[in-house]
């Protein structure tokens, strides 16, 4: 980070944090509006508003351990320069009162040992309890600051449009410093943070930003030219786009999804991503009858499932404190519903992936097994065998776990499940 921290840039950083604490609405949008609003801050104002705002998100607890946790906003910025990014006195003195001055002295100079796991993993304490109890401690502590480190930039190439060679030969020309991802045959990672807004490739659809680990997805549901396709919880069409992809834009692939403003934003996506084999529906349920319509007739099913986003703190540190245990109890029975209606789609020889974004076995393979549990219908299949079909050497065994730690992605988890009868 620049040393050269501005007077207003603090003022702004405390500003959004302000917004940001009050955890009515998510950290990315609170920033982007804020930007929007504020279209002269340059680029560095923004890159040190974005930092201060997310270092302060992923070390809350520790910080709160050292000042307390009724202090305001810009004290907080201030305990992040000084604990977390190791600012001195000196450089910070230019910009704050005597009162300020002091006040850091004594922040710089105290001394916090963490009495709780919570206050150790930077969560709180019932996320660290649970996830501690599924990886233990040792694990969990490695895991808490992998996901305290910036996530990097993966993108996906459009197969439609171009090979992955090609882009990374353009990138090296560009002076992009970027390489193949580590498992997705379609991915890259850059090296650093670029905006690629306004790169050709990325308006001509020749490229999407999209994490690894989502990637993988699409490969585990592997769907064939000329199938019949759903993506059931289809949000704003990241996914869809690699199963469309892979379809070679034939055969139908529905993108369902209960808000319609969601898929109003993958449309523009798609038309870039040259795919005319795709169905926006807007439904009012897991139960809507455009589902009882198409009962039985899905070769592949997908359910990304609403869940509580935890594999995705690198990117999204507020949605630790956003989220509630009771509120996660709440996912996992919406989850269940979800998979329920959602298998009623598949054919018999059909498949049906499940998925999430979270590391929490109640989200996870909980749901699976208590689905399982109830549709004899239904087998698993492994998934490293399903990725091994697709030459991706990756075995996290019968299901997919993924985690930053291990695997430099996101948290997803994954199965695989199979219409037998």
């Amino acid at each position: 980070m620049t040393t050269n921290i501005t007077s207003a840039q603090l003022d702004a950083a405390s500003d959004v944090l302000e917004d940001v604490l009050r955890f009515q609405y998510p950290a990315d949008s609170v920033v982007s509006a804020f930007f929007r609003h504020n279209r002269n801050a340059g680029a560095r104002d923004r890159a040190f508003i974005a930092e201060a705002v997310y270092g302060v998100l992923r070390n809350l607890r520790q910080l709160q351990g050292v000042v307390g946790d009724s202090v305001r906003a810009r004290k907080l910025v201030l305990a992040w320069l000084i604990r977390i990014e190791g600012y001195s006195q000196r450089q910070l003195a230019a910009l704050l009162s005597k009162n300020e001055l002091d006040w850091i002295g004594e922040v710089k100079a105290a001394a916090w040992s963490p009495s709780s796991l919570g206050e150790r993993t930077n969560m709180p304490d019932w996320l660290a309890a649970r996830l501690a109890a599924q990886f233990g401690e040792e694990k969990l502590l490695a895991l808490a600051s992998a996901f305290n480190r910036p996530a990097a930039l993966d993108l996906r190439i459009n197969p439609l449009k171009v090979e992955r060679d090609a882009v990374l030969a353009r990138f090296k020309e560009e002076g992009i410093q970027a390489s193949a991802c580590a498992y997705s045959p379609v991915g890259i990672r850059l090296e650093s943070k670029v905006s690629l807004q306004k790169h050709p490739l990325f308006l001509d659809g020749s490229i999407e930003v999209q994490d690894e680990g989502s990637q993988l997805l699409g490969f585990l549901v592997a769907p064939k030219r000329s199938e019949m396709v759903t993506d059931f919880c289809a949000g704003a069409g990241g996914k869809t786009l690699l199963l469309g992809a892979l379809m070679r834009s034939t055969g139908r692939l529905y993108a369902f999804d209960v808000s319609e403003k969601r898929l109003q934003k993958a449309k523009p996506r798609l038309a870039r991503a040259g795919l005319s084999n795709v169905h926006p529906v807007v439904i009012a349920h897991e139960n809507d009858a455009h589902i009882k319509r198409l009962a039985g007739k899905m070769d592949r099913v997908l359910v990304d499932a609403p869940c509580s986003g935890f594999g995705t703190l690198r990117r999204n540190p507020d949605l630790k404190w956003r989220q509630t245990e009771p509120g996660v109890i709440e996912l996992t029975e919406k989850q269940a519903s979800i998979l329920a209606a959602a298998s009623r789609l598949v054919k018999v020889g059909g498949r049906l992936v499940y998925a999430t974004c979270s590391l929490l076995d109640v989200e996870n393979d909980l749901v699976v097994d208590a689905f399982l549990a109830a549709h004899p219908g239904f087998r698993q299949i492994p998934a490293s065998e399903v990725l091994a079909q697709a030459k991706i050497a990756l075995d996290t065994g019968e299901r997919l776990h993924l985690d930053p730690l291990q695997h430099g992605t996101d948290g997803f988890f994954a199965a695989v499940l199979e219409r037998i009868a």
